[in-house]
Parts: C-alpha cells; structure tokens; sequence
C-alpha cells in the first residue's frame, strides 16, 4: 500500500523539511487522563464511563466548543490553550475533537502527557520533540496533523515552557499542541501567544442538573441478571429532587465532582437524598448551618464554643467547611455593608490559617470571637 503523506492546510505550505517519517503503527506513550476505559463498564469510574465522546456531547460552553468544531471542520485548527477551574470539561473537548479528527488513529497520533508528573525540560527535548519531528501520515482522503496534549500544563516548569516555545514554532507544519491548565498566569506569555486561548467557566447548575439526570437515566435501567435458574432485576439509582439538588450544590460548577459524588453516595445508600449526599461527603447540612449561624450571633462566646465543639464531634465536621459554609450565609443574611465585608475578611483568614493546619480550638475560638464583634457592629449601627 502506498503512503501519502498529507497535512492541513492551516499553514498553506508542505511537510517539514526536517521531519521524519516514521511507522505509523508504532504507538506514542499516553499519560494523564486517559479517555479509554480497560476496567468493565460497570466497574468504571462514572467519569469516565459517562466521559463525552463527541463534541455533541460536551455539557456547556457550547460558544466554545461550536469554534473549536468550526475550525477543526475547515482544517485550520490552530494551537490551544484552554484554562479553567477543575471539572469545566477542558480536556473532554479536545480528547473528542481528537476522536474527529483521528478516528480509528486516534492512539497513533495523540501525544497525551499530564505536565504535572512529565514536568521537565528533559520530556520536551526527548518526547515531545520527538513525536513531533516525524511528519503526519494519511491513511485515505482525510488529512490530518497529530497533536500533543499537555494536560496540567500550568504545572510545567519555567524552562520547559521556554523550550516548548521553539519546539511549538519549528513543527507546527505538522503537529498542534493543546495547552490544558488550570491557572493561566502560570503560562509564560511567550506560550500564550501562540495559542488562541478559551476560558472554560464553572458549569452553571442547569447543565450540571442536565448532564447528571442523564446519569442517572442511564444508571437506572433495569439490568436482568441470570444466576443458574434464578433470574434477579438489579434496579438503578433513586435520586430524590432534594438529593440531585444538593449534589448540584457541592459540585461548584465541577462536572467530575458532582459525578464522584453521585457515584460514592449510591455505593453508600440505597435512596439519595439530601442527608445522605452530606453524610456521604462530610459536608455540613444547611440545617447545621443555620443552627451554626444562630449560636454565632446569639450566644455568648463559651455557650458558643460548646454548641459548635458537641455538634463537630457528633457529626465529625470539620472546622474549614464549617467556616467555608458560614460564609456563604453570611452573604445571604442583612447587615451593614461594612461590616459584613471584614466578617468575610476575617473568615477568609480563618479558612487561610486552618489550610496551614493551625489548631481547630484556637480557629473556633477566632470564629466566635469575629462574629461577637460583627454582633456589636450591628447592635452600635441600630442604636
């Protein structure tokens, strides 16, 4: 059989004059997120399992991914870089984009490395030059470069992003880097210039609600399972509305979160609901919060100390969720302006200390002693 080596047009120009061929059957190294799933179906971790994969697929930003499909369309795919916060679905759409573009090569033509553990310079001298000094190879009318995903990019150090640059300029006649980090300002700005960036956002709780009822729908099937004579129906998940709300609120706008937390709380219970997605994750419930939140601003500072210490010990709390909860409701409630924001402040820096592991009585003891003052500041502004 006769091979063709082809490129995409985006550069308008023939293979690299320094490129390589080499066998396309030989298969590059895959680390980090890996979009295929080896265990069972139903052993599979729900994140993967339900993992999208197709653009279609993609839960939000479909401003986004409708660009990104455009481009791949019109074989003019540039270099990209995607942040956001964990969970936003960065590396779910270029792993589809790649499913596109590749097909049944997907494994002979993807690069995938996760920066935080492949980190050095050395990975981008050796591997990453590597694969991208061979020239792209065509296996009928559909032409395609290879790409290289860098997942936690951010995590790179500063000379092997300084060295990614020159390999980045050099092949990129044949090869497409796609940048997935989480904080942006961790990229040099000689890489983001390279790249046409997309900011992923927090996924709104419509789409987090819609992604997980069709997780649901699909775990809820009734599987008939034969057993020598017998036969069992095993029956899926019981979500309570009050249960698919609370897991769209401790997901943050984090589709991976609210998905593992789905997936452990229907290990740990027959019925999902409400108390038991907390119980499941060590959150506190709204109704401890309030009751929190109530011995904060009404009770002297020891009747305090003791309700929230019996509560935490009860129910194993832990103080910096305590804390991260409370200011929420603080938001919620009416004071003055003024003094609400440094009970934020002082909260936050409670929440700062305790990320440090200073000790929870001493931070219990600040958190009491920040609302009495926050209580006297509203008591002076009445009068």
């Amino acid at each position: 059989m006769t091979e063709v080596i082809s490129l995409m047009d985006i550069d308008g120009e023939g293979a690299d004059a320094g490129g390589n061929s080499s066998n396309p059957s030989s298969k590059p190294i895959n680390k980090g997120k890996n979009a295929v799933v080896s265990a069972p179906a139903k052993a599979a971790p729900w994140v993967e399992k339900y993992r999208p994969q197709s653009l279609a697929d993609v839960a939000a930003h479909r401003d986004i991914v409708d660009t990104i499909d455009r481009l791949t369309n019109e074989n003019r795919l540039p270099h990209l870089l995607l942040y956001g916060p964990p969970g936003t679905g960065k590396t779910s759409t270029i792993l589809a984009v790649a499913r596109k573009l590749y097909g049944a090569q997907y494994h002979n033509m993807i690069l995938e490395l996760n920066a935080s553990d492949d980190r050095g310079i050395d990975v981008v001298r050796q591997q990453i030059q590597d694969f991208a000094s061979t020239q792209s190879f065509s296996f009928g009318p559909k032409s395609s470069v290879k790409l290289v995903l860098l997942d936690e990019a951010d995590a790179m150090t500063k000379d092997a992003q300084f060295a990614l640059r020159r390999v980045i300029e050099k092949y990129t006649k044949n090869t497409r880097f796609t940048l997935v980090c989480n904080n942006v300002n961790k990229i040099i700005p000689a890489l983001q210039s390279r790249c046409t960036r997309f900011r992923f956002a927090p996924l709104q709780a419509d789409h987090v609600t819609e992604r997980l009822k069709h997780v649901i729908e699909a775990e809820g099937q009734v599987y008939p399972l034969q057993v020598l004579f017998l036969v069992l129906t095993l029956w899926g998940l019981d979500v309570s509305e009050n249960g698919l709300t609370a897991l769209v609120r401790l997901s943050n706008g984090d589709m991976r979160k609210a998905l593992n937390i789905l997936q452990s709380t229907h290990m740990a219970s027959q019925k999902i609901t409400e108390e038991e997605v907390y119980l499941c994750t060590g959150n506190p419930l709204p109704s401890d919060i309030e009751k929190i939140s109530y011995w904060l601003l009404n009770l002297s500072f020891a009747e305090s100390f003791k309700e929230i210490s019996n509560m935490k010990g009860t129910k194993g709390l832990a103080l910096v969720d305590i804390v991260r909860e409370v200011v929420m409701f603080v938001l919620k409630i009416q004071m003055p302006s003024n003094v609400r924001v440094q009970l934020i402040n002082d909260l936050a820096d409670i929440e700062y200390r305790l990320s440090f592991g200073c000790n929870d009585k001493l931070q219990l003891g600040s958190l009491i002693a920040a609302f009495t003052q926050a209580r006297s500041s509203i008591v002076a502004a009445a009068k």
